[in-house]
């Protein structure tokens, strides 16, 4: 009896980008996270507790919570609030839906048959490559390192040009060496594990992969990508976060015009987008073959088949007992034609123009409460409906 190769084969791991490292571990031991990254409040609120109340605290006890003797309070500081209340919170949020997303990636390739069975070694040493990266001591020492010895703490980090609670006060000192480089840890300690996920990425588009041209998909069996990617919004969403808080501080303390941002709003929607789906455009290469050969091969099947329909239906070359009433032929005609228009509309990046879309729409979102900073809420909402209906 033949085993099949799923009895030759083990089953593929689960592939995480986010669950390892030395922090995880550490939150193991804290309980404030399990072996599968559940317990998220316990983390978000920790995370507050220690970058956002202790600000709160001591600017209560300087006397710069609130209006009074400087320009910018604390509690009206629009960027601090949304970092550390909203922004951080997501980035820590979406570690678990990425994990959740993203564990049963590598078994999508063998579920479908895209990896051949004596390429599995090559996608295990890939697989084994990123873990180790994802682990690594020396790669989160090295954030920290950075964080600190460019002196990036030291920098003001309230967006407006005035006197503001953190102005030489010990909740200053606290917000430049505690809170933001938390922060910062936390979002640098994200574009690696992008950076751990497009190169897995890379390392598997140089493996030759059984795509097929007349996948319904239209990315040759490749769409589960796409899902994975929608796993990050919550990253994306917390950039527009920032965004929206550095930009809303100057509009109320400076007098700024959200107009004046545009090239900040749209260039970093745009780059953050790129950043994201980049690495799927890995497989590029190989869609490309794949539509090419596809519409190759099928446009010489549909010449053979349309020249014996030809022949047949129209020169005379049915049986005096065939019909053309309930012939098969006709409906195999069709088929053929709707398989050559699927590879005709195949696309060569595993994502379309509506994934691009709503990337950069849920990038956005944040910043679209400011266009009140312009305009009434009223006149917006006429708009908005006279634009719709």
């Amino acid at each position: 009896m033949t085993s099949s190769p799923h009895d030759r084969f083990p089953a593929p791991p689960d592939f995480s980008v986010v669950l390892g490292g030395p922090l995880y571990q550490l939150l193991r031991r804290t309980r404030l996270s399990d072996d599968a990254l559940a317990l998220v409040h316990r983390r978000i609120l920790a995370a507050v507790l220690i970058t956002w109340a202790p600000l709160l605290v001591l600017s209560l006890l300087e006397g710069r919570a609130w209006w009074g003797g400087v320009t910018v309070p604390f509690l009206v500081n629009a960027e601090v609030q949304l970092r550390f209340l909203l922004a951080m919170p997501l980035l820590v949020f979406a570690e678990l839906g990425v994990h959740l997303r993203m564990r049963h990636l590598v078994g999508q390739f063998f579920h479908r048959e895209l990896i051949a069975d004596e390429d599995r070694p090559r996608v295990k040493a890939a697989i084994d490559s990123a873990m180790r990266l994802r682990n690594s001591l020396a790669v989160e020492l090295a954030l920290i390192v950075v964080i600190y010895a460019a002196g990036i703490p030291m920098r003001d980090y309230i967006a407006v040009d005035a006197s503001t609670w953190a102005s030489g006060t010990a909740a200053g000192w606290w917000h430049a060496l505690i809170s933001v480089p938390i922060f910062q840890f936390l979002l640098l300690r994200w574009y690696f594990r992008v950076f751990i996920w497009g190169r897995f990425l890379v390392q598997v588009s140089r493996i030759p992969l059984e795509l097929i041209p007349t996948h319904p998909d239209r990315v040759g069996g490749l769409g589960f990508l796409t899902n994975v990617v929608y796993a990050f919004t919550p990253i994306l969403l917390a950039h527009g976060v920032l965004l929206a808080g550095l930009i809303a501080d100057r509009i109320f303390f400076e007098g700024a015009k959200l107009t004046q941002f545009n090239v900040e709003i749209f260039g970093g929607v745009a780059v953050l987008v790129f950043l994201l789906l980049f690495p799927l455009m890995a497989f590029v290469g190989q869609l490309a073959r794949v539509k090419r050969v596809g519409l190759g091969e099928y446009g010489n099947l549909a010449q053979r088949y349309a020249r014996e329909f030809d022949a047949k239906w129209l020169r005379g070359g049915t049986g005096p007992a065939e019909t053309l009433m309930g012939s098969p032929d006709i409906q195999s005609l069709a088929d053929l034609s709707n398989s050559f228009q699927v590879i005709r509309e195949m696309r060569v990046v595993p994502f379309s123009k509506e994934t691009v879309l709503q990337l950069a729409i849920v990038t956005l979102a944040p910043v679209a409460p400011l266009l009140l900073t312009m305009i009434s809420f009223e006149e917006l909402m006429k708009r908005l409906l006279s634009a719709v209906f």
